[in-house]
């Protein structure tokens, strides 16, 4: 059965060369909101895009960048997620964070946790 909750998206773009203490940005933001219990997060890699800078990087052969952007997706409850923004004010040194109000839909599945 499904349970629907309003919850809060939280939404991190950075670019995939960043780093924090010799490792990639993305990867400790994953691990802080999993420490923080946070309900799941998801990385994808972008194919093409630009910041800050306005210089585009690409995956396109003849122009290969290795720092192209990085999404980190969170949904949680907004009180969680709000309490999890300090910890990017302390690693996230350039990108951008995005907050929306979304309704999460759960499809909790059973306690075997397989899929019907």
């Amino acid at each position: 059965m499904r349970r629907e909750t309003p919850a809060l998206r939280l939404t991190v773009i950075v670019g995939e060369s960043d780093q924090w203490r010799h490792r990639p940005l993305y990867h400790e933001i994953v691990h802080r909101a999993h420490t923080a219990g946070l309900a799941g997060a998801t990385v994808t890699r972008g194919i093409e895009g630009y910041g800050a800078h306005s210089r585009i990087h690409t995956t396109r052969i003849l122009s290969l960048s290795e720092d192209l952007p990085v999404v980190i997706v969170i949904v949680d409850d907004e009180e969680k997620i709000r309490a999890f923004l300090p910890e990017l004010d302390e690693i996230v040194g350039e990108g951008l964070v995005v907050l929306d109000p979304v309704l999460a839909i759960r499809y909790p599945g059973d306690d075997a946790g397989e899929a019907r």
